[in-house]
């Protein structure tokens, strides 16, 4: 198969582009920034947003005779929920850069595989949320409004032009390629920094619930889905793809202390605008529909999380 991963660079995209490569897929990818984890993908600089999406002339620069993909998995996004709350004007980018997307994806008949957010199902309630509960009269973010607005795009693009879709709702992905400060890192890499540095981590409500997802569950949920739609077996669905795996905040850091061999300085603060505090999937559908089974558990993942860290800064000479 030939397939465009937008968002490339990132984590996820890293992990599944490789994973892709590793199977014998043709892939390209397309990234306002260079990754910073591997050459190994090759990968178009363009910001989707400002710049839309390349022609298959442009693509077919980069891989001779690649034309026209059979799928593309759109992955871009500004993502830190709080931080588009600061800056909402990134959160409307995403959608900008979905509709350009889509546009590519309609002109040339190809289906799409997109990454949206447990976000989308604003205040969600124990013991666990499935597909059907989200609640636009209670979004908590700019973040969660145009996550669902990609959602409904895409939806809309079925029923108009007969764009075969899959949806993915994902939460907070961790693991290997998700250390790097400089970009966009997220909560368990950041207390994994603070603390090897010997520095205080703060909690905002360290009793906030959240299904932790490792990576490597995240990419074969990815993979399940690419096949399924590929083949025909699976077409127009949204899917939780998750751990099942939940924890505090508070758990999350004590648990990463146990893994550094440190004991945590910790620094309460009251939950931020625009953050959910549980969220567990329902993930049923995942297992049905695709064969969907997490493998990683949250004791497991931080446990290697906290290996590859410091694995690649000592490569590194940090």
């Amino acid at each position: 198969m030939k397939i465009v991963v937008t968002g490339c660079s990132g984590q996820v995209g890293t992990n599944l582009s490789l994973r892709l490569l590793d199977r014998g897929e043709t892939v390209l990818g397309l990234d306002r920034r260079p990754n910073t984890w591997t050459d190994r993908i090759p990968a178009l600089t363009r910001d989707l947003a400002s710049d839309g999406m390349p022609s298959l002339e442009e693509l077919s620069q980069l891989i001779p005779d690649f034309g026209r993909p059979d799928l593309v998995v759109h992955l871009a996004a500004n993502a830190k929920v709080h931080a588009l709350v600061v800056d909402p004007k990134r959160a409307h980018e995403n959608t900008t850069t979905t509709f350009n997307v889509l546009e590519f994806c309609r002109l040339n008949q190809v289906p799409i595989i997109f990454s949206s957010s447990r976000e989308v199902y604003g205040r969600p309630e124990p013991p666990m949320v499935n597909e059907k509960t989200s609640d636009v009269f209670h979004i908590l973010s700019p973040y969660a409004a145009y996550k669902l607005a990609d959602e409904m795009l895409i939806y809309a693009y079925a029923h108009c032009y007969g764009l075969n879709y899959l949806v993915f709702r994902l939460s907070n992905v961790y693991g290997r390629f998700d250390s790097d400060l400089e970009r966009m890192t997220r909560v368990i890499h950041i207390f994994i920094d603070q603390m090897l540095r010997g520095e205080p981590v703060t909690i905002y409500d360290r009793h906030k619930m959240i299904d932790f997802t490792y990576v490597d569950d995240c990419v074969n949920g990815l993979i399940l889905g690419i096949d399924k739609l590929m083949s025909g077996d699976v077409v127009n669905e949204t899917i939780n793809l998750s751990s099942g795996s939940p924890s505090t905040l508070g758990q999350l850091a004590e648990m990463i202390a146990r893994n550094l061999n440190v004991k945590p300085q910790i620094i309460d603060r009251p939950i931020r605008p625009g953050e959910i505090n549980f969220y567990v999937a329902d993930l049923t559908k995942a297992k049905i529909l695709l064969g969907y089974q997490p493998q990683v558990t949250f004791e497991e993942g931080i446990e290697r999380a906290v290996t590859w860290v410091k694995e690649w800064k000592t490569r590194k000479g940090d």
